[in-house]
């Protein structure tokens, strides 16, 4: 029969074989917490040798603070625990305990597994540590962009509270007309496309007013290699956005129209063709050319000039949508480039601002004809350049200005 402390008695047990050369760390403790029998990987974990153990009570190298005050229990799931080694450093360990019982299903003596767990218990400190008094912002998200953890100094930045911020999705405080980014990269995330995402955009303060934000965010992987949740980093970069904005409205931007100028068109073009890699999508450049643009500078000054341009341009801007890209490429030319889903919505928004840029303005105390050549090219294929689609639309557009000219004749 079984005795208590041995489980299968004294003789020569199959169990004990095993017990002593298991690679995991093992005790068998009695039902007060006494070690009857301890393995050499626990002796090692703990710096003792096996007969300084036996006899004595898991409480005496046990961290004070760690002590079960019922005494040792059997536990549905393992607990993180401290242990005081022989020469008095603190080791935390992962520790299993099952009962023991005997023929009749009683418990008489605990099986005590342990892992030392002390360098990830560290590395865990370093990183909470790290998060929670990080200069600038950092938080934890889904996958599916809700914060589950957020630390002050995003709070002091948002003016939430942490209560608040967990479970907000990053969208609810992102002003309307940014949001569309945010989802695309995030998507990115998630799906591996990328490793790491960097944006600027502006979040909505509790108190309403708009900070601008430099975010970087990055998927973090399970053991299987798939993204579990993503660790984002927030600068509050708004007096330094104020500042680069300008200079980059300066650089990127027709100084009298405030449309894109031709370098920023490029970025945009190159941008969109990106975009078409990853979906059904196609993208339409329109080109519009003012006509007789000349014989207004000629007759009525540079002045007047000017403000037809302005005209054409905001007349322009009243034909397209929000997100598309509008720019002045020359004196008297313009370029629209938008993702449309098909060739008819591509066709309809040239013949939209063929419509919008044919027209009468008022300039001071004048009513002058606005005329316009308007001509479009479209592609699904991201391989294209961007010099050949803007010679396509040009070549439309001048098609076009032919076939218009022959009809009047």
């Amino acid at each position: 029969m079984s005795t208590p402390s041995e489980p299968g008695g004294e003789a020569a047990a199959p169990w004990q074989p095993l017990f002593e050369q298991a690679a995991a760390a093992m005790a068998i403790l009695d039902l007060q917490g006494k070690y009857l029998h301890v393995n050499a990987a626990f002796c090692r974990m703990l710096g003792y040798r096996s007969d300084e153990l036996i006899g004595h009570d898991y409480r005496s190298v046990t961290h004070p603070d760690d002590i079960d005050p019922d005494g040792p229990q059997e536990a549905d799931e393992p607990l993180e625990k401290r242990y005081i080694r022989s020469d008095g450093t603190v080791i935390w360990a992962l520790v299993s305990r099952t009962f023991i019982r005997d023929e009749h299903g009683e418990p008489v003596s605990f099986l005590s597994q342990s892992q030392d767990i002390t360098r990830r218990r560290e590395a865990e400190l370093l990183w909470q540590r790290s998060f929670a008094n990080a200069p600038i912002g950092m938080a934890l998200l889904s996958l599916k962009g809700r914060w589950t953890e957020v630390n002050d100094t995003l709070c002091e930045m948002l003016g939430y509270s942490r209560e608040e911020l967990i479970g907000m999705h990053f969208s609810d405080i992102t002003f309307e007309e940014e949001d569309d980014r945010g989802p695309a990269l995030l998507d990115d995330l998630v799906h591996g496309v990328v490793e790491s995402v960097s944006i600027e955009k502006r979040y909505r303060h509790k108190h309403g007013h708009p900070i601008w934000m430099l975010i970087r965010a990055t998927a973090v992987p399970d053991a299987s290699g798939e993204p579990a949740f993503v660790v984002s980093q927030y600068d509050d970069v708004g007096e330094r956005r104020v500042a680069d904005a300008h200079l980059a409205q300066l650089a990127l931007h027709d100084p009298l129209t405030g449309l894109a100028n031709r370098t920023l068109l490029a970025d945009l073009m190159d941008l969109g063709l990106k975009r078409l890699a990853r979906g059904d999508e196609m993208m339409v450049v329109v080109v519009a050319d003012l006509d007789e643009l000349k014989p207004f500078n000629d007759r009525y000054g540079h002045l007047v000039g000017d403000k037809i341009i302005v005209a054409a341009a905001e007349a322009l801007q009243n034909a397209v949508r929000s997100g598309d890209a509008v720019a002045r490429v020359g004196g008297d030319e313009f370029v629209v480039m938008t993702i449309v889903e098909d060739a008819a919505e591509a066709a309809s928004l040239r013949d939209r601002i063929e419509q919008r840029l044919n027209t009468w303005v008022t300039i001071g105390d004048r009513t002058l004809p606005l005329r316009t050549s308007v001509g479009h090219a479209i592609t699904t294929d991201p391989r294209v350049g961007r010099e050949q689609l803007l010679h396509a639309a040009d070549q439309d557009m001048y098609e076009r200005k032919r076939n218009r000219g022959a009809a009047r004749d």
